[in-house]
């Protein structure tokens, strides 16, 4: 079964609640690819969740400026 996240397990690793998701939206899109590796310890095969997992452990985080869009994503 997948993880139970809270707003509160996100709270001074990301600044909005909408900066999350969208962060959380693109990285999951990106681990769905068939050349992409996650960044953690997979425990789970959602890509969803393994890029909330990401955020939470630091090793994804969000840029502030118009970088290019794949460059947004650490």
């Amino acid at each position: 079964m997948a993880r139970q996240f809270t707003a509160e397990d996100f709270k001074g690793k990301i600044e909005s609640m909408y900066r999350l998701i969208i962060v959380a939206g693109r990285r999951a899109n990106q681990i769905a690819r068939p050349d992409s590796r996650p960044l953690v310890p997979v425990r789970s095969k959602k890509p969803t969740v393994v890029a909330l997992e990401e955020i939470l452990q630091g090793k994804v985080t969000a840029r502030n400026g118009n970088q290019d869009e794949e460059a947004t994503i650490e």
